[in-house]
């Protein structure tokens, strides 16, 4: 299994650590020449995700990882990822790959200083620790999107299909789980199970 990770800013080097960990290899997507790699599965991490759509776009990245996304080929959206791939955001007109039938709120928890660390239960995995930082939630899922857990009231992961989004960084925590759990989906998509 080799895993592509986005890296064009933000917690990248987190992500691969966390699968290098679980002994699955990962390579940077950086440029448009690292799409034609073969990879199994995209990471999309935290960031700025204002700032990660530009750039998507300006390394001719943007529609080959769509085109992947729209595909079948398993990812998983960190922070800023689950917003890049959110068909809907409540307080901003700008989506970016809208793959996800979910809606969601940038910055829900205000700025840096609410960023915080909980625990809370995720559907098939059970309670694992949480680490939100400048954090969307999901205000709601629908179609074929599901919930896997909430904080407060509000949606914080959600899968569809091989799609797996969390507002939280599992990367910024010793717990292996949810990157355990998404290499899972990308075992069964590859036929590796």
């Amino acid at each position: 299994m080799n895993i592509g990770i986005l890296a064009l800013q933000g917690a990248f080097i987190e992500h691969e650590k966390m699968f290098d960990k679980l002994g699955i290899s990962t390579f940077e997507i950086r440029k448009k020449s690292d799409i034609e790699c073969e990879y199994d599965a995209i990471v999309i991490p935290g960031g700025e995700s204002t700032v990660m759509s530009k750039l998507l776009n300006e390394l001719e990245l943007y529609t080959p990882l769509k085109t992947r996304i729209d595909q079948g080929m398993p990812v998983f959206g960190t922070c800023a990822g689950l917003i890049l791939l959110a068909k809907e955001i409540s307080n901003d007109d700008t989506v970016c790959f809208a793959t996800m039938d979910m809606k969601v709120r940038r910055n829900a928890y205000g700025r840096q200083l609410g960023s915080f660390y909980t625990e809370a239960e995720f559907k098939g995995i059970g309670k694992i620790p949480m680490t939100f930082i400048r954090a969307p939630y999901i205000e709601s899922v629908y179609g074929d999107a599901e919930a896997l857990a909430e904080v407060d009231g509000h949606i914080v992961a959600a899968r569809q299909g091989n799609m797996l989004a969390t507002a939280f960084h599992p990367e910024l925590n010793d717990d292996l789980s949810v990157h355990k759990y998404f290499a899972d989906i990308v075992r069964k998509y590859s036929g590796r199970a």
